[in-house]
């Protein structure tokens, strides 16, 4: 299990899909906790987008608290079963991805002051313990557990016990010089 805290996920195309969106004005006050389970539509369209043999199981659970002046902050965690193949035998294996959550979100600096912001595209300015922009008051609880889905995969994975070898040659070979060094020696150090 790894885990990430106030880190930004890596970006996932906007054609995620499994949507779960959720406004800020319907979380209550002491928050709201939801527990996800994504369906096979959903889970073969992501297995799709991360390069994925098949995607048996996806869940994830998320706590939600409203966090000062229309922000949310966003914990818990994103399970799953991913089935891939095994990088040095090709055979196919299950991992587990057990993603920890704890995510800030803020509306971005333009719409609580009314005016532009330099970093609202998170341009240079940007740090990586900022919140992550709030946008139209609205976050998306599928999409962020597929970003921390994708985190969390084994981008090297390899059955238990197996080992690289690399191909062997019958043939001895000498290497590429081998015809040049019997040349100088058959010409003598005079």
């Amino acid at each position: 299990m790894r885990e990430h805290k106030a880190e930004k996920p890596a970006p996932v195309p906007s054609q995620v899909p499994w949507h779960v969106p959720v406004a800020v004005e319907d979380i209550a006050e002491t928050g709201q906790h939801f527990a996800l389970i994504a369906d096979a539509e959903a889970r073969a369209g992501i297995a799709r987008l991360a390069g994925l043999r098949d995607l048996p199981r996806l869940q994830a659970d998320f706590d939600v608290t409203r966090q000062g002046a229309g922000g949310l902050h966003v914990t818990g965690r994103v399970s799953a079963t991913v089935g891939q193949n095994c990088v040095v035998t090709l055979e196919p294996l299950a991992n587990e991805v057990d993603e920890k959550v704890d995510l800030l979100f803020m509306p971005p600096a333009a719409d609580a002051a009314g005016g532009a912001s330099e970093t609202d595209d998170g341009g240079a300015d940007a740090k990586w313990d900022d919140p992550e922009p709030l946008i139209g008051g609205v976050i998306d609880l599928g999409a962020l557990a597929t970003e921390f889905l994708v985190l969390g995969i084994d981008p090297y994975p390899r059955k238990p016990g197996a080992v690289f070898e690399p191909p062997h040659d019958s043939q001895a070979e000498d290497g590429p010089f081998a015809a040049l060094a019997g040349w100088t020696k058959g010409r003598g150090d005079g």
